[in-house]
């Protein structure tokens, strides 16, 4: 008997675009982030934009590829410029567009400088309101904990009280 395979056509072209929502399903962190980004209020990021000339990359797309990458733990701009050609969730977040490692370089470097502690303010508020997280208890206990970013990385305990004062402050 001979076995049966299933039919494919590498060089076939589709009728029809692929649906890549359809393949992404609902629970997926694309989707967290896709909701997240598209709730944040960037004014101060989309000032920086002189307008005129040729149409630029919108400032969320890119946020969104970046968020996605580094939950990922991608953080190499020419990694993120790759999967957005080749992965499925990172061309789903750019609605097909695929800008290059230059490009989201200079939009990390020059956009985003500045605005990052914003951003992360509000990610944080919309984490708590979402209730994905809770500021109720923190636990400090003068612990140092070993960072991935640097061997001697550890965060002492007045610090993290004063950025909880200044926290609740805003």
């Amino acid at each position: 008997m001979e076995p049966i395979f299933k039919h494919h056509l590498v060089h076939q072209q589709e009728l029809f675009p692929l649906n890549l929502n359809a393949l992404i399903s609902e629970n997926h962190s694309a989707r967290l982030i896709d909701s997240v980004v598209e709730r944040l209020e960037i004014p101060d990021i989309i000032s920086q934009y002189k307008g005129g000339g040729s149409s630029s990359y919108h400032s969320k797309m890119l946020l969104k590829v970046l968020f996605y990458g580094y939950l990922n733990n991608t953080y190499s701009c020419r990694k993120i410029a790759k999967a957005v050609k080749e992965n499925i969730y990172f061309m789903w977040l750019s609605g097909g567009l695929q800008p290059d490692f230059r490009t989201i370089n200079d939009f990390r470097g020059q956009k985003l400088k500045g605005n990052v502690e914003k951003l992360f303010n509000q990610l944080v508020e919309m984490m708590v309101d979402l209730e994905l997280i809770s500021l109720e208890k923190q636990f400090i206990d003068g612990t140092k904990i070993e960072a991935n970013a640097h061997k001697y990385s550890f965060v002492w305990k007045k610090a993290v009280e004063k950025i909880k004062r200044d926290f609740k402050v805003r």
